[in-house]
């Protein structure tokens, strides 16, 4: 059991509810992502200024539709640290949900340059691909998610993203191939997955997104 006092405890364990609920690894979403909301705020109850608590709990916020809210969050994170990197991939990504992809890039380019290896890079990668494909470009969304990959060859969602952007290209041959190695990874993932794991309600977002459907689809992504 947790020392209810343990600061540090409580902050990896709700990092990894977090990481859970965000990654699309679980229909459990929900309980995940209120689970670590939950542990967050009381971290937060006893270290408001605890730039990692509200980094946390503004990425929690951008996953379950208050993307506004989550970029207030990482914003406060950034000014009790200016150096937390993934706070400025947190607010690309709260960008692209809420229909302002155009301003992704900006972003992830931002926390790059402050953490070239950083150890979550390969995300940051992929929300700009997916920003790149509510923009209709998706030649440069394969070039992003190719990073990803390259970055870190095991994490699932890069590889079906891959395969959506080949598809939508017409390069059916290598997004199978793709869409395959994701599934090697992750033999339980579902476009019905992926959909009820969206992390906004915004029109913009939600009608773009239908394009990542589509192309997984075509790339041999199982339905359900």
């Amino acid at each position: 059991m947790l020392d209810p006092r343990n600061i540090g405890a409580l902050i990896g364990a709700a990092s990894a509810d977090a990481t859970i609920g965000g990654a699309y690894m679980t229909d459990k979403r929900t309980s995940h992502l209120a689970k670590a909301e939950a542990t967050l705020i009381e971290v937060l109850s006893m270290a408001p200024r605890h730039a990692v608590a509200h980094l946390i709990l503004g990425g929690v916020e951008i996953a379950t539709d208050r993307a506004v809210l989550g970029i207030e969050e990482c914003e406060r994170a950034l000014t009790l640290d200016r150096n937390l990197a993934d706070a400025h991939a947190h607010i690309g990504l709260a960008k692209y949900l809420i229909g302002r992809g155009t301003e992704t890039e900006a972003h992830i380019n931002e926390a790059l340059r402050r953490s070239p290896r950083d150890i979550y890079a390969f995300r940051w990668l992929v929300y700009v691909g997916f920003a790149k494909v509510q923009l209709n470009a998706d030649a440069e969304a394969i070039a992003w998610f190719l990073r990803s990959v390259e970055a870190n060859r095991n994490y699932p969602i890069a590889h079906f993203a891959l395969a959506a952007a080949l598809a939508l290209l017409g390069s059916l041959d290598q997004a199978r191939a793709a869409a395959k190695a994701g599934l090697t990874l992750d033999p339980m993932f579902t476009i019905r997955r992926f959909r009820d794991g969206a992390s906004s309600n915004n029109p913009t977002f939600l009608a773009k997104r239908e394009r990542i459907y589509h192309g997984m689809r075509m790339a041999g992504v199982p339905e359900s």
